[in-house]
């Protein structure tokens, strides 16, 4: 019998762990499958830990991994889907905006032979300006990638992976990695699952702008070159402009040498214009060279404190590919 786990990542998520397990439950129970569901608990401090370890204590499908501090959304999911030894992973977030009542269809098009299925919003019940900031920024960010590993619009890794696809994602020796890139990369055929993204029932999103800010510069400096191409482009073209206009005022002094005065607001502008350019294309720079120093500083993915219902085929993997 075929194994699939289902897996997530939470942080003080106290009131939706159960019903998240309750309605994945209800689902796999109808299926013919073997299953588990896996949390990943980043250190909560709401008493997330307690009702976690007591599901497990209850039913022995639940596995906990609580780790020893807040490893954030981006190490912490990828994390969880590399503990997972099964034949599938499913993952999605624990605040039931993905719907479990998707499980069903997403393993019916794993079973038609596609080893990537993802659930991609058409629609959304949430705040509608972040809806259409989140749109504007897929948009950006497929129009900058490379045509052959161009990001989905709308997808934020909820679905399955096969377990080749997760084979893959353990081989790769990256602790910051960025899923919706990794997924395009290894190029499976994907298949797409639409559905309407539900408005968060409890508890409040724990992804502040600067979360978000990170996830934009993420997908842009590990998935294209294109802003520092463009670095050298403006300069360019700010080159020639300056160029053009000292000439202009060259000009315009000779003809009227007497009357023609330069004034001290066009060189306040520019100066500022330029200074302003040049900040924004030195902060640029550091975040393509912040992400090459995260690479090669090579800290552990998280660091995990407690693992709860594991076997210990399980924990070797942990001792072999974690430390």
């Amino acid at each position: 019998m075929k194994k699939i786990s289902i897996v997530t990542n939470c942080y003080n998520e106290k009131d939706n762990v159960v019903l998240l397990y309750k309605r994945v439950k209800e689902q796999m129970d109808k299926l013919s499958y073997d299953w588990d569901l896996i949390y990943e608990d980043n250190a909560s401090a709401d008493g997330t830990i307690e009702v976690l370890k007591q599901l497990a204590l209850n039913d022995k499908k639940v596995k906990v991994i609580i780790n020893t501090r807040n490893f954030g959304c981006i190490r912490s999911p990828h994390n969880v889907m590399l503990a997972s030894q099964s034949d599938a992973v499913i993952f999605m977030v624990s605040d039931l905006q993905d719907p479990p009542e998707l499980l069903p269809q997403l393993i019916e098009r794993w079973e038609e032979g596609y080893k990537i299925v993802l659930g991609q919003k058409n629609k959304s019940k949430e705040n509608p300006l972040m809806y259409a900031v989140r749109k504007l920024f897929y948009g950006i960010i497929r129009s900058i990638t490379d045509d052959n590993t161009q990001q989905l619009k709308q997808c934020t890794g909820f679905g399955l992976y096969d377990k080749k696809v997760i084979d893959i994602f353990k081989s790769i020796d990256d602790p910051y990695p960025y899923l919706r890139g990794l997924i395009c990369e290894v190029g499976y055929s994907i298949a797409l699952v639409e559905f309407t993204q539900p408005r968060r029932k409890n508890g409040f999103s724990k992804n502040k702008f600067y979360t978000l800010y990170d996830f934009a510069m993420l997908g842009i400096v590990k998935h294209s070159r294109v802003p520092l191409r463009l670095i050298v482009f403006i300069g360019v073209i700010c080159s020639l402009f300056s160029l053009l206009a000292a000439f202009v005022y060259f000009i315009l002094k000779l003809i009227y040498w007497n009357s023609f005065t330069l004034g001290i607001a066009p060189l306040i502008i520019g100066l500022f214009f330029f200074s302003s350019l040049q900040l924004f294309f030195l902060g640029l720079i550091g975040e393509y060279v912040g992400a090459i120093y995260t690479r090669v500083d090579k800290k552990p993915l998280v660091v995990e404190k407690e693992r709860i219902n594991f076997d210990e085929s399980d924990r070797r993997d942990l001792s072999k590919t974690k430390y």
